[in-house]
């Protein structure tokens, strides 16, 4: 991909061209990123208070019943979202679905195991463990592999 930056003050405001031979899926994917939310944090609720959440610190999100918990070093803070809209907030590079309940950051993942059934077991840098599904196998290797 060939990215060129033209900085002038005949421009009144940023915009952007894409040129392309044709549609592809890393091009679907920068287009999200760059209309998509441009929310830096969440905010869950832990003991009655209100915790502020960096993406970063996330190892894991998981959808219980009703309920959407973050996943922490030692901790969880349930959040009050459903699963799909923290996933639409998720940086799509650094967060995948590990199963229809599950959406896990590649960036905490310190080693994984594939298990006889097809499935892995992550283990976080923290030291929390998840499971990604068969379903979601494929997406997540090529996200580790690839960055996204």
């Amino acid at each position: 991909m060939d990215i060129k930056i033209d900085m002038s003050d005949k421009h009144e405001e940023p915009s952007i061209t894409i040129h392309a031979k044709e549609w592809t899926e890393e091009l679907e994917a920068i287009v999200k990123w760059l209309k998509g939310p441009r929310r830096k944090r969440l905010v869950g609720e832990m003991n009655g208070q209100s915790i502020v959440i960096q993406p970063d610190e996330i190892d894991y999100v998981q959808a219980d019943g009703r309920k959407v918990m973050a996943v922490l070093s030692g901790r969880s803070v349930e959040l009050k979202m459903k699963l799909y809209e923290v996933e639409e907030i998720l940086d799509e590079n650094q967060f995948t679905r590990f199963s229809k309940s599950v959406i896990g950051n590649l960036d905490q993942i310190k080693h994984f195991e594939l298990f006889f059934n097809g499935n892995l077991c992550i283990t976080f840098k923290s030291g929390n463990k998840e499971y990604v599904s068969r379903k979601y196998v494929k997406t997540m290797k090529e996200k580790l592999t690839t960055g996204g």
